[in-house]
């Protein structure tokens, strides 16, 4: 095996899963290619969230397949865990992998005894790295079948997670933590919390920017609330906090036992309250079944009352290994269309609210890439910023935002290089 294909599906968690796939090649001296025609193998990292992922995923399946006809392809992750066969039928699969260790997907490459460094090094995603610290979720969320794919929550040990950290902060300006349920980081490893680790790596790995992926909105205790409020160049102030519904009845048929609208709203609104500068976003998932005209009202009513900076609205989709298809009435197609396309209205005037905001100020920018004749980049409550591109740009600066004719951000550095 000379060359090996990679692509990933999926959240976060997956790709930084493929990360450590990919370095593990690396190091057993094989070239990982972007062009699966070129490739001996493919390893393909799946995700089970929603039947659309499934239906692309086995269409780019069998693409691969058609690029390189005597490709050997590997299926990881979350849709391979709960595989019945669907896949390993699929053309040029060799093997159906659950889970993320990359042991075994070398091995079904025929890559026996190679040497696993349990530190990623690095992320192949320019200025930002994904450092994983837990995986798997104690709780029953009638829509989800992560948690069949993943198992039970598991937290990396603390020095593990600095050592890795340290590494990682040597090439990246900001590393961004997550797993599958980073909120429940700690419960297997007394007295850790996420709190407490985050200040930890805050204290112990100097300049790189962290940033919490997905955390419930609950879980954001006082200790990151006073990161992020004190040291907003350390531990960005964002928070994506999943709602799914604004009512109550739908909250608790999709098993979200920990909140309700209230506790959420409240939360949410102490920490907007304590942060000078705050990103925040949330997913939403629309028909669930069951899903009644005053449930979507409550969901329209809670999202206009917070301040969200962008959501992530989501038709709902049944998953075979989820209880929630068993609920209740499905809820037409017309209407998910039409409620769906109403939220993502509300979101879309939120995001110019939030970018005409910010005008005039200063942000902490994180360089990203060039894109159409621009640098991205990204702020410290996640607005893309965009920067003329030029030699000299650091991969994070200070620059002041405006808004140019088309209601985008721009981005200058002041004292010398445009940004």
């Amino acid at each position: 095996m000379k060359r090996v294909f990679i692509h990933t599906f999926g959240c976060k968690a997956n790709q930084y899963d493929s990360e450590v796939v990919r370095q593990a090649l690396e190091g057993a001296g094989v070239m990982v290619t972007d062009d699966p025609a070129v490739a001996d193998g493919a390893v393909i990292n799946t995700c089970t969230v929603t039947h659309v992922s499934e239906t692309k995923l086995r269409s780019f399946v069998r693409r691969v397949a058609r690029r390189g006809p005597r490709i050997k392809t590997v299926l990881m992750g979350c849709a391979a865990a709960v595989d019945r066969g669907a896949l390993r039928a699929l053309p040029g699969v060799v093997d159906v992998v659950p889970g993320a260790d990359p042991r075994p997907v070398l091995a079904a490459l025929g890559i026996g005894d190679a040497a696993v460094d349990p530190i990623l090094r690095a992320c192949t995603f320019g200025t930002r790295a994904w450092l994983k610290i837990q995986d798997g979720c104690d709780e029953h969320c009638t829509f989800c079948a992560t948690r069949v794919a993943r198992g039970g929550n598991r937290s990396r040990p603390v020095e593990e997670i600095v050592e890795e950290a340290r590494a990682l902060a040597e090439r990246h300006a900001e590393i961004v933590l997550t797993g599958v349920h980073i909120g429940s980081y700690g419960i297997d490893r007394p007295p850790w919390s996420l709190g407490r680790l985050v200040e930890m790596l805050v204290g112990r790995v100097e300049t790189v920017r962290f940033r919490l992926s997905s955390v419930e909105a609950t879980e954001v205790c006082e200790r990151l609330a006073t990161l992020m409020r004190d040291a907003p160049r350390r531990l960005a102030p964002h928070v994506h906090a999943p709602l799914q519904s604004g009512s109550d009845r739908v909250l608790r048929r999709m098993g979200r036992h920990w909140y309700d609208a209230g506790t959420y709203r409240r939360r949410v609104e102490q920490l907007a309250a304590g942060l000078p500068v705050m990103g925040l976003g949330a997913d939403v998932i629309v028909g669930f079944p069951d899903e009644r005209a005053e449930d979507h009202e409550a969901t329209v009513a809670l999202l206009r009352a917070l301040p969200f900076t962008y959501l992530h609205v989501f038709p709902y989709s049944p998953r075979p290994d989820a209880p929630a298809r068993r609920l209740g009435a499905v809820v037409s197609p017309e209407t998910v269309a039409d409620r769906s396309r109403q939220l993502r209205t509300i979101a879309a005037t939120l995001e110019v609210e939030r970018r005409r905001a910010r005008a005039g100020e200063t942000a902490d920018v994180v360089v990203l890439t060039q894109r159409g004749g621009y640098v991205e980049g990204l702020t410290e409550d996640y607005l893309t910023v965009y920067l003329p591109p030029a030699t000299d740009l650091p991969k994070r600066a200070q620059a002041v935002l405006a808004v140019d004719e088309l209601g985008r951000l721009r981005a200058t550095i002041p004292g010398g290089a445009a940004a």
